[in-house]
């Protein structure tokens, strides 16, 4: 049994189109309802109707990335309840259509962070960037956070305000709309309710943060149980907290008390080489050593960082992750299972024609194309 090499899809608004996808060698669709609000139930209906689109392409729906975790259930405020009873419902609808594996994130308000979604590379591709200088920058000088500064390095505030005094306006609107995006294709969050939304998380803490994850994932145990649907939690992009927010799925100490805190086997992980390979701290190999019984799905995509810990999105095989040793521990892993361990290229620069085209961020056609076809190859020779 070998790896199943996936794709990204964001639906029929999608740039990249499922003939791109089926050209391009994958198999099998990551997709999801983006356009319903968050906590809404995903009608049945809806569901089969975009089944049947990727089925109609000769491809495969197989991983549902992502069901959105409301706000109120990461907080866990009065409204939870319902929104709980929500996802319970999506996912029994998810399962009547055939769809059993479900990516997820648990990360406060905002989805993957970066400062800069067009960063230039020697080459002339472009990549995503972050950058801790902008990101302090935006935090005290646009989101004007109560000392906002002592959460950075001297370092970094020294440069964080050297940036700031050469910025242009066109930049700094560019910083913020950057910042505030949330997943391509959905809205993008105001300032002043993230603020509102950091004064609660204070409140909650990394503590309370994990508590609701596990409060989360015991509501819906039974309904997953009984639908056989598996759990995989995407982990914090990036690796740190940031803007005030906690996380607790950064590293190897929080995977596994996510999983040992909830061990049955609806629970798993979506192992992600560019989060966690973001993380100074992070060792991949020995964590996906550790926490390899539970990857049922796998993001492959490489990071360079510098001493500051800024980086950007570098090509699938050449970057600070290993990706020879993970693909050798996940064909390994794979080989034990009774399912297949899906894959999808995460990301890709944008090169070649698609530098003249407008592409979701991160999501363009022949970067992800090139970062696919390494992977394979990668894979295969390895197996051989």
């Amino acid at each position: 049994m070998t790896l199943i090499q996936s794709w990204r899809w964001f639906g029929p608004n999608d740039p990249v189109s499922l003939r791109d996808i089926e050209q391009a060698g994958a198999t099998d669709v990551v997709s999801a309802l983006h356009y319903i609000p968050h906590g809404e139930v995903w009608p049945l209906e809806d569901i089969l109707k975009r089944k049947a689109l990727i089925q109609s392409a000769g491809l495969k729906w197989s991983i549902v990335e992502s069901v959105p975790v409301h706000e109120a259930i990461k907080t866990r405020n009065d409204e939870s309840e319902y929104y709980i009873e929500n996802y319970i419902q999506t996912l029994k609808n998810l399962s009547k259509a055939g769809l059993k594996l479900v990516c997820y994130n648990f990360m406060p308000v905002l989805d993957w962070t970066r400062t800069d979604l067009s960063y230039s590379l020697p080459n002339g591709a472009k990549a995503l960037y972050f950058d801790w200088s902008d990101l302090a920058a935006f935090d005290h000088f646009i989101l004007q956070r109560k000392n906002a500064f002592t959460f950075y390095s001297e370092e970094i505030v020294a440069s964080a305000k050297g940036r700031w005094t050469g910025m242009s306006e066109a930049r700094k609107k560019e910083l913020s709309d950057i910042v505030l995006m949330g997943v391509p294709t959905e809205k993008s969050m105001p300032k002043e309710d993230l603020m509102k939304s950091i004064s609660i998380y204070e409140q909650i803490g990394k503590s309370g943060l994990r508590d609701n994850l596990v409060y989360f994932l015991k509501s819906i145990q039974q309904t997953c149980e009984e639908e056989e649907i598996t759990m995989t939690i995407h982990p914090d992009d990036p690796p740190y907290p940031i803007l005030g927010l906690p996380r607790i799925a950064s590293d190897e100490e929080d995977l596994l008390y996510i999983i040992n805190k909830v061990p049955e086997s609806f629970n798993g992980i979506c192992f992600c080489t560019g989060s966690l390979g973001a993380g100074k701290h992070n060792v991949l190999p020995e964590i996906l050593a550790k926490v390899g019984a539970k990857v049922h799905f796998a993001h492959l995509r490489n990071v360079k960082k510098n001493s500051k810990g800024d980086f950007y999105e570098a090509e699938h095989l050449d970057g600070d992750v290993d990706m020879a040793t993970i693909m050798e521990q996940l064909i390994i892993l794979n080989k034990n299972r009774e399912r297949p361990i899906f894959y999808r290229p995460d990301h890709g620069h944008q090169i070649l024609d698609d530098l003249k085209k407008e592409t979701n961020p991160g999501y363009s056609a022949i970067g992800r194309l090139k970062g696919l076809a390494e992977l394979r190859g990668l894979e295969i020779g390895l197996d051989r």
